[in-house]
């Protein structure tokens, strides 16, 4: 989740229509268009598989501390606590931030290629595991934490998680699991006007159970199976439905940046930054705001920061900002985290591949969509869908991104071009054997029904 820092006012939103056109102004020239990657992962520590508190000397402020030493990337704190690293002017790098539960995330920066893209997550893993290994900190790549409880999760000293902590609850029945207890990859990429947004967005929100199900990595809770390929995505089936979810607006006809506004303008907010701190607001709606009707803040109207900041609260399945943000797939290891951009960019970002995804999905249903979303978690890629499985629909959309990354022709200094990313998948698919079940068979063979011994094994 973004951090805020302090810097100058934006200014205050006169209009709707701002809305609207902070949107529509992400819209970019095909070749301006860029891939950025986001991954967390789980930090544990070396001697006993416990999670990392915050505190310390070799807790993750201090991990922050020490990478902020080493490498001089510019520390951003809150009430006198390193909450996020970035650098903002290092070629690939992007920014290093806390999630609700110690989750460490990179934020990459936006890149031209994939190939980038794994110089980017190489150079990261390399710094933040060389710190970390003096502080005696792993990490581990996962959808859902597999050994801790919620209580023992350490909490993260950021107030805009503590606001979320005390409104997440009426909500739903796991929202503070998602916020403690889950960890994702996500790709966020351009549009170049309103309908490349929609059409992207329809086929994101459309294929994304496809995704979850090819990227299946929390077979585990607590130690034990739970009977799920993505634990992580059954966790957000009861999060909070007024942010979570599918979407159907997108597939009506009339779907797009003003229809996305009204949307967001109802969604519940979190809470407004004023002055350095977070002030609670949660169940009012960004329409009130926008009138000057907040009951904490009376007669204050938001400014365009304020409207960025509500955006990155709500969490649908492709999330619009000035771009969009791909959301299904946990956390894995660095095949699986390349994989990622690798499919969306061969799906997104060519013509043919693109206008075939969308034939696609263009007569699947609603009820089809929805009930895809609700059986993937458990049943992945073995899920019926129209009279196949999922799987077959895998090695369906992993073609057309074949073919999409081929005809782009990005290649490496050693002339290997983007398919090579893909790799993972198209083992996955052939053999319909995924993350999860890998981890299913070690823990119910060589691991002995012993979860301790994945922290050996699968760190990254």
């Amino acid at each position: 989740m973004s951090t805020r820092a302090d810097g100058p006012k934006s200014p205050i939103i006169q209009s709707r229509d701002e809305l609207v056109e902070y949107l529509e102004s992400g819209s970019k020239p095909k070749a301006e268009w860029r891939i950025g990657t986001e991954h967390e992962k789980f930090g544990f520590n070396i001697t006993d598989q416990s999670p990392v508190p915050y505190e310390g000397g070799n807790g993750i402020g201090a991990l922050l501390e020490a990478h902020h030493n080493c490498f001089g990337w510019d520390a951003i704190r809150e009430n006198g606590n390193i909450i996020a690293l970035s650098c903002s002017d290092c070629p690939i790098g992007g920014s290093i931030s806390l999630e609700p539960g110690g989750q460490l995330e990179l934020s990459g920066a936006p890149l031209k290629t994939v190939h980038e893209t794994e110089a980017e997550l190489r150079q990261h893993l390399s710094q933040i595991g060389g710190v970390a290994h003096q502080l005696d900190i792993g990490f581990l790549g996962l959808g859902f934490s597999p050994k801790w409880t919620l209580d023992e999760m350490p909490v993260m000293p950021k107030d805009r998680y503590r606001i979320m902590m005390q409104y997440m609850p009426t909500r739903g029945a796991h929202g503070l699991d998602m916020m403690f207890r889950t960890a994702t990859v996500q790709v966020n990429m351009d549009f170049s006007e309103e309908a490349d947004m929609v059409r992207k967005l329809r086929v994101g929100l459309a294929l994304q159970p496809v995704v979850t199900a090819l990227f299946a990595s929390s077979p585990f809770k607590e130690g034990k199976l739970t009977g799920f390929q993505s634990y992580r995505a059954q966790m957000w089936q009861d999060t909070d439905p007024d942010r979570t979810g599918a979407l159907p607006f997108a597939f009506e006809d009339g779907m797009g940046f003003e229809r996305y506004v009204d949307y967001a303008l109802d969604v519940p907010m979190y809470f407004v930054y004023r002055d350095g701190r977070y002030i609670d607001v949660a169940g009012a709606s960004f329409r009130d705001f926008l009138g000057g009707k907040l009951e904490a803040l009376p007669g204050e109207r938001p400014t365009i920061d304020d409207w960025a900041d509500h955006l990155t609260t709500l969490f649908p399945e492709v999330r619009l900002k000035k771009f969009l943000e791909m959301r299904g797939a946990d956390a894995g290891p660095l095949g699986l985290l390349l994989a990622l951009p690798a499919l969306w960019a061969g799906l997104l970002y060519d013509k043919s591949a693109l206008e075939n995804a969308a034939s696609l999905i263009a007569v699947w249903t609603d009820e089809e969509r929805r009930e895809m979303r609700l059986t993937v978690p458990r049943t992945g890629l073995a899920t019926p869908f129209r009279g196949r499985s999922l799987r077959d629909i895998a090695r369906e959309i992993l073609a057309l991104a074949e073919g999409g990354l081929l005809r782009r022709a990005q290649r490496n200094d050693n002339g290997q071009d983007e398919t090579r990313m893909l790799s993972p998948l198209m083992e996955i698919a052939e053999t319909g054997r995924t993350e999860a079940d890998r981890l299913i068979a070690a823990y119910e063979g060589p691991w002995e029904g012993d979860i301790d011994r994945l922290f050996e094994t699968e760190a990254l």
